[in-house]
């Protein structure tokens, strides 16, 4: 069988749970080696378990000092990068009065600082012919109540593709976006909501996507490695939506 990434490396934000692990573990059935960050104790733990080829390393989005560290302990461990997918990312939701500075600065600082100062960092390790990817959301096209905060640091990530697929053009990186929809992660349990009403949400979100369900991580994956490997090579500046149409849908 042909490894569409084999003698690549890659490291994956975020990569403990949800869309990050479902890349990971699809990375390194094609021959990748693999870096994956996360902060909770619990999942770091069992992802070592499963993946004990990948470089599992504890990273705080937040912090600029801790993508430094991270990206610091890849080069040491890869010598380069060749994939970067800054998929790491917080979802909440509140009505535009219902929130506070600590709601906002949070997600901003994960979703949108984080992803800016991991990219910095790993700029140096990027080899010619590297493909960054970054995780977007429907929710940056399509309005959705109580969504302000989150689709402005996913709108945020829309505009960073475009930009900087044109600067890093020129060092031969290529930069693309995936845009999920409703997908079924870990992550609807982190939404901050009662079990009802993350099921009313749920059962809402299913009704106005034409494909009347939920996507999986793995569907999502294989967009990211398209995205990763040289069948997209002519491929910058685009953002992929994996939201079974609801974006264009009415």
């Amino acid at each position: 069988m042909t490894q569409s990434l084999a003698s690549k490396t890659a490291l994956i934000t975020g990569g403990t749970t949800g869309i990050g692990l479902a890349t990971a573990r699809l990375f390194l059935a094609e021959g990748a080696r693999v870096a994956v960050t996360g902060q909770n104790p619990d999942t770091l733990t069992a992802v070592r378990a499963e993946l004990p080829k990948a470089l599992v390393l504890r990273a705080d989005a937040r912090k600029v000092e801790d993508a430094a560290r991270a990206v610091d302990e890849v080069g040491k461990a890869f010598g380069g990068l060749d994939v970067l997918f800054l998929n790491a990312g917080v979802a909440r939701f509140a009505p535009i009065d219902g929130f506070d500075e600590a709601f906002y600065d949070d997600m901003m600082n994960v979703n949108v600082k984080g992803v800016i100062f991991t990219l910095q960092k790993a700029l140096p390790l990027l080899r010619k012919g590297g493909s960054v990817i970054l995780n977007t959301s429907v929710v940056a096209s399509r309005g959705v109540a109580n969504a302000s905060v989150y689709s402005a640091t996913k709108g945020a990530l829309s505009a960073l593709t475009r930009a900087l697929a044109t600067e890093l053009a020129p060092r031969g990186i290529r930069v693309n976006s995936v845009s999920p929809g409703p997908i079924a992660t870990p992550i609807y349990g982190k939404l901050g909501m009662p079990s009802e009403a993350v099921s009313a949400f749920e059962t809402s979100m299913k009704s106005k996507v034409p494909l009347a369900r939920f996507g999986e991580a793995d569907e999502v994956a294989q967009a990211v490695l398209f995205l990763a490997t040289s069948t997209g090579s002519f491929v910058n500046g685009s953002e992929i939506a994996v939201d079974g149409g609801l974006a264009s849908s009415t």
